[in-house]
């Protein structure tokens, strides 16, 4: 016994000798953001005088004017957002459960914008693909050759009777979404959640969501931080799902269904939360059985979520089946089905899976590369294949590097990590250095 304690013990060394070596080089913030299945880069400049316009300046926008900068000469690269703030969006499960301070995932967009890019702030009214422009708030025209759709997507608190945004905090309400303000308010509740005890209710709602593996680490984090508080015993923790799964990887699913039983979670399948009412603490949910009232003293609520509206409503968006109100694109060339000269990046996206930031990095060369392509006449022939990451937080100091394609197989970027065990390297990942290879990212570095 003593020489295998030896012998895994030097096992570990190792492991953690071949990760800092990793970390130091800067392979490991690179493949967490995500080992996209097409990365090269144009070995040239293309030139063109093509007019191209960006439609957000999020991670997904910003990295597409970098990327197009670089990889374009004489072209005319307009980008529309009206906010100035960049929001580090990965960190808000941090900020939420008190391991990060807010101004760890604050920034300027302004930062990371190209200089040569027309940057109009300002907010988007419609989109007509037919006339090839953009109407802004306003009232000012925006024409195009190319439109890239990069605008993310947003929160629809109203779809919950009786929650708003500026709930948040309050009432024992929390949500990991929306903005860094809410995650100050989601760990308040949070704290006070694990000084008292009580019922505590994580929500997750139907359809699409950014990041679906958020509403569990949140869960996850909170029951650890009970333990450590010694207060486990006095909550009761209960998990709400919209159909008979917690996660899409069918194995990450398997897992979790034996984790979250083991502590103490009671899962409750086909549910949707439908209704709060603050005051009273008490949230309404739709089941199988029908209306169900439970008392809560925390509740974690993750509104259902769509596309924004300029998209959402316009001729840009699957009109019918399971993505519709999504913008429409082929899933592999993001090329949009029925106008060649849009493409589309990032959350705002109807495809299977996708809406995280290592998508994000996946996506965008994809989408540079066929731009190019049509630009000169060619047929687009770089291919997404569906990749996303999520360090998937269990508790403090432990996560879960998952990654994997459309085909809900998993494609792990390091041979070192079991994707479906609990380890320390992947939580040192999520907390120390994936924010560096989000920032090359959006530079268009990696």
């Amino acid at each position: 016994m003593l020489h295998k304690d030896k012998t895994e013990q030097e096992s570990i060394r190792i492991k953690r000798r071949h990760f800092l070596q990793l970390s130091t080089a800067g392979l490991i913030g690179a493949g967490l953001i995500g080992l996209s299945p097409f990365t090269t880069v144009e070995a040239k400049p293309v030139n063109t005088t093509s007019r191209i316009v960006i439609l957000g300046a999020g991670a997904a926008g910003i990295s597409l004017a970098n990327r197009l900068t670089r990889e374009t000469k004489g072209a005319s690269i307009t980008i529309i957002d009206d906010r100035e703030r960049h929001l580090y969006q990965p960190g808000l499960t941090l900020v939420a459960t008190g391991i990060w301070r807010t101004a760890a995932m604050l920034d300027q967009n302004s930062r990371y914008i190209p200089k040569d890019v027309n940057w109009v702030k300002s907010v988007v009214q419609s989109v007509d693909p037919d006339r090839n422009q953009v109407l802004l708030v306003g009232g000012e025209l925006i024409h195009y050759d190319y439109l890239l759709i990069a605008t993310g997507l947003e929160l629809n608190f109203s779809a919950i009777e009786g929650m708003r945004a500026d709930l948040i905090g309050r009432h024992g309400i929390g949500c990991v979404y929306d903005t860094p303000e809410s995650a100050e308010g989601t760990w308040k509740a949070i704290d006070e959640f694990a000084h008292s005890g009580g019922v505590g209710i994580f929500t997750r709602p139907p359809g699409a969501i950014k990041c679906a593996g958020a509403p569990l680490k949140i869960a996850m984090l909170t029951e650890h931080l009970l333990r450590q508080r010694k207060m486990r015993e006095r909550a009761d923790f209960f998990y709400t799902a919209p159909g008979t799964g917690i996660f899409s990887q069918p194995d990450v699913d398997t897992f979790l269904k034996v984790n979250f039983p083991e502590r103490g979670i009671d899962i409750h399948w086909n549910q949707q939360l439908v209704s709060i009412e603050p005051e009273r603490q008490r949230a309404t949910f739709s089941t199988e059985q029908g209306i169900v009232h439970k008392d809560y003293d925390f509740i974690h609520v993750v509104p259902p979520m769509q596309a924004v509206q300029p998209i959402r409503e316009s001729n840009l968006s699957w009109q019918t089946g399971p993505f519709s109100g999504w913008l429409e694109v082929d899933r592999h060339t993001l090329q949009h089905k029925r106008y060649a000269n849009v493409f589309g990046a990032g959350d705002c996206v109807g495809t299977p899976i996708g809406k995280t930031a290592a998508s994000v990095k996946a996506q965008v060369p994809v989408v540079v590369h066929n731009l190019l392509r049509v630009i000169n006449d060619e047929t687009p022939d770089a291919h997404y294949n569906g990749y996303t990451s999520c360090p998937l937080i269990t508790e403090r100091g432990q996560a879960m590097l998952v990654e994997f394609d459309y085909d809900l197989n998993m494609v792990p970027s390091f041979g070192f990590i079991d994707p479906l065990k609990e380890q320390w390297v992947p939580w040192i990942m999520k907390d120390k250095m994936l924010r560096g290879a989000y920032n090359a990212m959006l530079r268009g570095r990696v």
